[in-house]
């Protein structure tokens, strides 16, 4: 069983099914066994005021659900609508492999994934409303 393996920095934190966990004074390694566990990387995490953009509230539901502060089946639904209006607006080859594969990852329950893929599409919305505002 390989399960799920961090890096962590030193003094990272991370939120392993409610808990905050802080590395130490040293680079770190943890592996994650469980295979339902709940982890989010807190220098990843998004404050709501964030989330105000398509991309970003997406990967705010993904938030909820790694964190375990979303309904799993609601969080579940809203992500994948999420997603298929993200592909309705990101046509290019490399966007739409993020999705795809936000997508698959999102279908195997593994939100972990799916939000770190999410996370690529970030500067590709900044840069089409930048464009959008001129």
């Amino acid at each position: 069983m390989s399960g799920l393996v961090i890096k962590l920095a030193p003094n990272e934190r991370l939120l392993i099914n409610g808990a905050i966990i802080e590395n130490g004074d040293r680079r770190t390694r943890i592996s994650i066994r469980s295979p339902n566990a709940n982890v989010l990387r807190l220098k990843d995490a998004l404050h709501p005021d964030q989330a105000s953009t398509p991309v970003a509230r997406v990967c705010y539901v993904a938030q909820l659900l790694l964190s375990g502060d979303a309904d799993r089946a609601e969080g579940h639904a809203q992500l994948l609508v999420g997603l298929e209006q993200l592909s309705q607006v990101f046509s290019d080859y490399d966007s739409r492999l993020i999705i795809d594969d936000a997508t698959a990852a999102v279908l195997q329950s593994n939100y972990y994934q799916a939000l770190r893929r999410l996370r690529g599409l970030l500067p590709r919305e900044a840069r089409l409303l930048a464009s959008a505002r001129q």
